[in-house]
């Protein structure tokens, strides 16, 4: 919940668009939605400048969505009888992962995930970057994952990826190796479903 609670301020329209994508994803679990956000969907209309203006109203749509974000019931308890889903990405900066089951037909975060890419990280490729995201938030919820089958979600093709350049690559072999003990399979999604890891990514 604190890679969620503590995500900053936005500071342009692209951000502010970001964080309403993660939001909106959940709106039917948060009551008078469109009113909340409304100061700040309000920074993304034409016209608008780039950079974008912050008082009291934002400020305060900012905090309560987030916090309707980590609030029953967007945010569940692991149930260990259901199957899990995680989802990774990876942006220029950062990571993100969101691990998620099913109930009545609606995917909800059990937990969420981000952390910075190191400086060396930076350098790798988009789909080293992708299939590091991967390795990482597998890791991450071992306690989870480990020794259940379960599912991974993803808007790129990581495992292809890594199954064709690890003997080339000692890092990509190593995340190969860490991979091996896991049951799963791949899932793609579309790049506008996995609005939470990526949202966490670049916040």
């Amino acid at each position: 919940m604190d890679a969620i609670r503590d995500a900053p301020k936005p500071s342009n329209k692209t951000q502010v668009r970001s964080f309403l994508g993660l939001v909106g994803f959940y709106r039917k679990f948060i009551p008078n939605f469109a009113a909340i956000a409304s100061p700040l969907s309000d920074l993304t209309k034409k016209g608008q400048p780039n950079k974008v203006g912050w008082g009291p109203e934002q400020d305060k749509a900012f905090c309560t969505l987030k916090e309707k974000l980590v609030s029953a019931p967007i945010l569940t308890l692991p149930d260990v009888s259901r199957p899990f889903i995680l989802r990774t990405d990876a942006s220029e900066t950062g990571l993100g992962a969101v691990l998620l089951q099913e109930q009545d037909g609606s995917k909800l975060p059990v937990a969420y995930s981000s952390r910075k890419l190191l400086p060396r990280e930076r350098n790798y490729s988009v789909m080293e970057k992708e299939c590091l995201a991967m390795a990482w938030g597998i890791g991450k919820y071992h306690a989870y994952l480990f020794g259940r089958d379960f599912v991974l979600e993803t808007d790129h093709q990581p495992l292809l990826y890594l199954n064709k350049a690890k003997v080339a690559n000692a890092r990509l072999m190593r995340w190969a190796l860490l991979l091996q003990p896991y049951r799963f399979r791949v899932e793609a999604i579309r790049g506008v479903e996995n609005i939470g890891a990526d949202y966490l990514s670049r916040a």
